[in-house]
């Protein structure tokens, strides 16, 4: 969902195309619904109003629903793989797909507001996401932390819990993102293809042997 803003200045600009680029007759073609040239701009803005409004209410899907296994310690990993994918306003983004088995510790959600903010909260599938983002390190810090807050959108998480936690990592997440890099560079693994059968298991125990994970 687009924010309130987004949404006026949207509108402002299709008016302002629909005036520039289209007489009445193109709008008709164009799915505006305006039943003339004579009948004004009042019909014409309420015609894309009326089209901005359907396609505001349009919810785009995620993808599929997030399942989490957990290790012992507070480290879990995806049972099935979920995916997040640009629409048409988030352009400067590239599809992200989360494979089955990635280990995630939801750092995306940081310890200090666990208290407040439950890591497997609404936002755990933006989180899951993000985490993704800041291991492979195939998009830049920014675009994962930007891909962070759209999907947190797109959830509809509270407005305040977004700001909240897109500042957190914005500002504080080069450390994650340093230390991510620094294990990998380690040879740390974090994609599973054979998963615990004991909920006393360890991942620190678990990620020491290279057959639990894929190549």
């Amino acid at each position: 969902m687009l924010s309130r803003g987004r949404r006026a200045f949207l509108k402002q600009a299709i008016h302002a195309g629909a005036r520039a680029l289209f007489g009445a007759s193109a709008a008709l073609s164009a799915g505006l619904s305006i039943a003339g040239a004579e009948e004004g701009e009042f019909e014409r803005a309420k015609a894309v109003d009326a089209w901005m409004d359907q396609l505001m209410q349009h919810k785009k899907k995620l993808g599929d629903t997030l399942f989490l296994g957990r290790f012992a310690d507070p480290m879990y990993f995806l049972l099935k793989p979920i995916t997040w994918t640009p629409d048409q306003s988030q352009g400067e983004y590239k599809a992200v797909n989360v494979p089955t088995g990635f280990v995630t510790d939801l750092a995306s959600v940081p310890r200090l507001f666990w208290s407040v903010l439950q890591p497997d909260g609404l936002y755990a599938y933006a989180a899951v996401v993000h985490d993704y983002l800041y291991w492979t390190q195939r998009a830049s810090k920014d675009e994962a932390d930007g891909i962070f807050r759209s999907t947190m959108e797109e959830l509809g998480v509270g407005s305040l819990t977004i700001k909240t936690l897109f500042q957190a990592v914005h500002l504080a997440g080069q450390s994650a993102w340093d230390e991510n890099a620094r294990l990998k560079a380690s040879g740390e693994k974090r994609i599973l293809k054979a998963f615990p059968d004991d909920p006393r298991t360890q991942w620190e125990t678990w990620k020491k042997d290279p057959a639990h994970f894929v190549e």
